[in-house]
Parts: structure tokens; sequence; C-alpha cells
């Protein structure tokens, strides 16, 4: 493990996969870690870990809105709000929403971000899929 994988952290691959019988567990450290933390902040609903119930972004509110400017709005603030209170080892660049081309309801969610220990800029797209309200 480098120096910089040191510093960003060290975690649970996720999902988690067992080796050896269920002795040892895949860790990830470094950039995968803060890639596959984002997607599981993004994933998880407020109030969902009982022990830590500020944690997550509640997307799931907006399953069943119908998909306009303001519900991008919305969802590009709750977002960077998540990722700016779970995420300390990230600066968030721009959030960007646009819908998926192929599947009604999908929106691709673009992160971009600099992690801050290294200056150095990623974007992640998640898909997120709303079943549009019918007018």
């Amino acid at each position: 493990m480098t120096n910089n994988d040191a510093f960003l952290g060290r975690g649970w691959g996720f999902p988690p996969e067992f080796f050896s019988a269920g002795a040892e567990v895949e860790m990830v450290s470094g950039e995968t870690d803060i890639q596959q933390s984002l997607c599981i902040l993004l994933a998880t609903s407020l109030r969902e870990r009982v022990m830590f119930p500020e944690y997550g972004c509640d997307l799931s509110n907006y399953l069943f809105e119908e998909i306009g400017q303001s519900l991008i709005n919305t969802l590009q603030g709750s977002i960077s709000d998540a990722i700016l209170n779970n995420e300390p080892r990230i600066k968030t660049e721009n959030v960007n929403i646009t819908r998926g081309t192929d599947e009604a309801g999908l929106l691709l969610i673009s992160v971009e971000y600099t992690i801050m220990a290294t200056n150095n800029r990623y974007n992640l797209v998640y898909p997120f899929c709303i079943n549009e309200a019918n007018k």
C-alpha cells in the first residue's frame, strides 16, 4: 500500500467478497475505496443506518417524481450536500444530471470530484432509475 493509499483509507470492497472459506475479505484502498464509498453513499437512504442516521442521500424519495428541471436541481443539491457531509476526502467540483437515452426514467448522475490529498480529478457516473409519474 502506497503512502497515498494509506492516507486515503482502506476498507472492504463492495459488494463484499470472501476468500479462504470466509476467513478473508477483499480489501480496497485509495481511489477505488473513495469511488465505492460514493456509490454506497448515493444508494443509502437517510436514517437507514441506525448508528449513523445522517449518512445517505435519500434519492429513493424521488423515485416516482416527474423528471423536470426542478427535480434535477433538487437532486443536485441533495447529492452535493450528502457528499460534503459524508466524504471528507474529496472536494465536489460539479454534479451534473442528464437523462439516459435508451431507457425511460433513467438519470445519469455525473459527479466530478478532486481527491484533496493527491489533487487528482475523477468522475463518477451513477445510473439512477426513476419510474416517472404520468401527467
